[in-house]
C-alpha cells in the first residue's frame, strides 16, 4: 500500500514564522527529538496549514535552532514554521501554546522572512549553583576570566573530546541580590544560600556547554555545588546577517 501523502504537499510555504518557546520544569528533560515530536503532534492538533518538502516521504517544513542540552532548562529555543497560507501570528501562538505538554511554552511568533531558524552564535546563560557562597563564586569567577586556556574533557559516544572551556567564554559574572530577583525567569528554586553564575558562552565546534565551564571551574578553581546546579538558557544572539557582530565589546562570531 502506498504511503499516504500529506495533502499540503504540493503547496509552497507562503509565509514563514519564527517561534520563541521556553523549556521549563520536567520538560527540561526532554531531548531534542521528543521536543521536535511534541511540535509536530501540536502544529497537527492546532489545525496550522503546515507546509512538506517535496519527495518520497515528505517532511512538515518545521526548522530548529540548535537545542538547548537535555537537563537544561531554557527560555530561548527557536524554531521556524513554513505554512502554506498566512495567519496573524498572535493567533498562532496561541493555538500553538494551548496544545503543547506543559512545560513547552510558546512565548513570541513573528513574521520570519529568512524561512531559517539558523544558528544563533552565543548564548547567555544562568546557572545556581547549590551550596556555593556568592563570595567564594566571585573568587573563582576572577580566577577562571584570569586563564587565557581552561582544557576539559568530555566523555561522549565517540570518546573522550577535548575542549578548551574559557576561549569559549565572552563574560562570566555573579549575579548580586537585585539581578538575582530580575533573572528568575520561569525557574522555581530555593536560592537563599545559592551563588548564581550569569555566562555568555560562544557557539562553537567542539561545543562548549554550560557543564563544560562548570568542570573547569571545579578542576582549576575549586568551585563544586552540592548539589546539581540548575542551568536555563535565558537568551540567544544572531549578528547582522554578513557580519560577526558584538557583545559588550567582545566579537562574537
Amino acid at each position: 500500500m502506498a504511503k499516504p501523502v500529506p495533502p499540503t504537499v504540493s503547496l509552497p510555504a507562503a509565509q514563514y514564522l519564527l517561534v520563541r518557546y521556553a523549556k521549563r520544569g520536567k520538560m527540561r528533560f526532554a531531548s531534542h527529538r521528543d521536543v521536535a515530536r511534541a511540535f509536530e503532534r501540536g502544529v497537527r492538533r492546532a489545525g496550522l496549514p503546515i507546509a512538506y518538502s517535496a519527495g518520497f516521504s515528505p517532511h512538515p517544513k518545521i526548522s530548529y535552532a540548535g537545542g538547548a542540552p537535555t537537563g537544561v532548562a531554557s527560555e530561548a529555543e527557536y524554531l521556524t514554521l513554513g505554512l502554506t497560507s498566512p495567519r496573524p501570528a498572535d493567533l498562532v501562538r496561541g493555538q500553538l501554546d494551548v496544545v503543547l505538554p506543559d512545560g513547552i511554552d510558546v512565548l513570541e511568533v513573528t513574521e520570519d522572512a529568512k524561512g531559517s531558524a539558523g544558528e544563533s552564535h552565543a548564548s547567555e546563560w544562568r546557572v545556581v549553583l547549590p551550596g556555593v557562597r556568592p563570595e567564594a563564586a566571585a573568587e573563582a569567577v576572577t580566577g577562571f576570566l584570569a586563564l587565557s586556556h581552561a582544557p576539559v574533557e568530555r566523555r561522549t559516544d565517540k570518546g573522550v573530546r577535548q575542549l578548551d572551556a574559557r576561549t569559549a567564554v565572552v563574560e562570566m559574572s555573579v549575579l548580586d541580590a537585585d539581578d538575582r530577583d530580575a533573572s528568575r525567569r520561569g525557574t522555581v528554586t530555593s536560592q537563599e544560600d545559592c551563588a548564581i553564575l550569569r555566562m555568555v558562552v560562544l557557539h562553537q565546534v567542539p561545543a562548549v556547554r554550560p557543564e563544560d565551564v562548570l568542570t573547569a571551574l571545579g578542576a582549576g578553581q575549586g568551585l563544586v555545588p552540592s548539589s546539581p546546579p540548575l542551568t536555563t538558557r535565558l537568551s540567544q544572539y544572531w549578528p547582522e546577517r554578513g557580519s560577526a557582530g558584538t557583545l559588550n565589546g567582545n566579537t562574537v562570531s
